[in-house]
């Protein structure tokens, strides 16, 4: 199925977080917090401003972005797990 997000919304993929611990720990499933790194699938056309004038997303598919803990709405898409959010929720993209 092709979903494309509206407006200012944008569909991520959470990025899975490391099993271990940088000192050799295994991280249990029940320990593990929802990464809040993730890659954007993909965005909606932009923002309008009071004067109609479209504002581009300052994102696009395939950046690897940052975003709050308890953003977005989880749907599941061709049995995917993503995220919708506003691109306001995003906090940073990850060069």
């Amino acid at each position: 199925m092709a979903f494309t997000p509206l407006h200012d919304r944008v569909l991520v993929r959470r990025v899975q977080s490391d099993e271990k611990t940088k000192g050799g720990l295994i991280i249990p499933d029940s320990a593990k917090e929802k990464p809040a790194e993730g890659e954007v699938i993909s965005t909606g056309e932009g923002a309008r401003k009071d004067s109609g004038e479209l504002i581009a997303p300052s994102v696009k598919a395939g950046d690897r972005v940052l975003f709050g803990k308890w953003s977005g709405t989880e749907v599941t898409i061709d049995g995917e797990e993503l995220l919708i959010m506003k691109e306001s929720d995003i906090l940073g993209v990850i060069a």
